[in-house]
């Protein structure tokens, strides 16, 4: 299996791209458990930036860009993370996917997050994400894991799960789809998008 995580952190070190990384983890162990052989690939957006806005001018990729696409759509799941700026995506996060076929993803298992300074953005999620993957027909997980600077290392309380938990289920649930879905060199099925969440829904997770 093939597993792509999508970093737009601009930073290095980027605690975007550590969320990506500890996600990433999460998903490669799950599968692991279940006997699937799991291959990790990172794409950092900050290294594409130039290619990304020469493509949005000319209409044709770069080979390193051209390349970064290919992975994505060719996984067999993806991870996308952003940092989070005027409550949104960041603009280099939704270049990258705007080059994307908007049928290319169709059925795709996604698990998106994002990163902030502070929890009130964690709405991002819900209000920008989720919906750009809805329009891409991908089956996002239901599960989405916000980091804000309090977060890292944070235990969680009665009400709110610390983010080691969170990661667990979100990678737990990106699994589950993973190894539902055919190859993605495969021609999937014209339901399969309903198929994958029926299955997710059967689950529980403790």
């Amino acid at each position: 299996m093939k597993l792509v995580a999508v970093s737009a952190g601009l930073s290095t070190p980027s605690s975007t791209r550590l969320l990506a990384d500890r996600l990433a983890e999460s998903v490669r162990d799950d599968l692991g458990t279940q006997g699937h052989e799991v291959e990790v690939e990172v794409i950092e957006l900050r290294e594409l930036a130039l290619a990304v806005a020469n493509n949005l001018v000319t209409g044709f990729p770069a080979s390193q860009l051209a390349y970064a696409i290919g992975a994505v759509t060719g996984a067999d799941g993806v991870i996308a993370v952003t940092p989070v700026f005027t409550a949104s995506y960041s603009g280099l996060f939704k270049s990258f996917f705007d080059l994307i076929d908007p049928a290319a993803l169709t059925g795709k298992p996604v698990l998106v997050a994002a990163t902030g300074g502070t929890a009130r953005h964690s709405l991002v999620l819900e209000h920008a994400l989720r919906p750009l993957f809805a329009y891409l027909r991908a089956a996002v997980v239901p599960t989405a894991v916000y980091v804000a600077s309090e977060d890292w290392g944070a235990r969680g309380d009665a009400y709110t799960d610390g983010l080691p938990a969170r990661i667990r289920r979100a990678g737990a649930e990106l699994a589950v789809l993973m190894a539902a879905r055919p190859p993605a060199e495969a021609e999937a099925p014209e339901d399969e998008v309903t198929a994958l969440e029926r299955q997710l829904s059967d689950l529980r997770f403790d």
